[in-house]
């Protein structure tokens, strides 16, 4: 899944989650997100990416945050938030972390 907007926030939150949850409902368990365009993070959008956190670990699947820009990757350090989500810096870290994880 690629975030194309600039901004995750009020606006998009809402609707970013009700997508994880859509998936979830479809049988996805595993979910890659492509954060590289996203500029800015409001608590409406870390909620999004919380929920679809938990859909995932209850599924016994992953969710892979990549493509952090620096401000956000702030965003989640300043929250303590990038302790609970795996966070890895390209799409090819994030397939292979995924591959390892699914070979367990």
């Amino acid at each position: 899944m690629t975030i194309k907007a600039s901004t995750l926030d009020a606006s998009n939150g809402p609707e970013l989650k009700s997508e994880f949850v859509m998936l979830n409902s479809q049988g996805v368990k595993n979910i890659v997100v492509d954060m590289s365009a996203c500029t800015y993070c409001d608590s409406s959008g870390l909620r999004a990416l919380l929920v679809a956190n938990r859909l995932c670990d209850d599924a016994i699947g992953t969710l892979i945050l990549f493509g952090l820009q620096p401000d956000v990757e702030n965003i989640f350090r300043l929250s303590m938030l990038h302790t609970m989500f795996l966070i890895v810096h390209t799409k090819e870290e994030a397939e292979e972390l995924l591959l390892r994880k699914e070979s367990m």
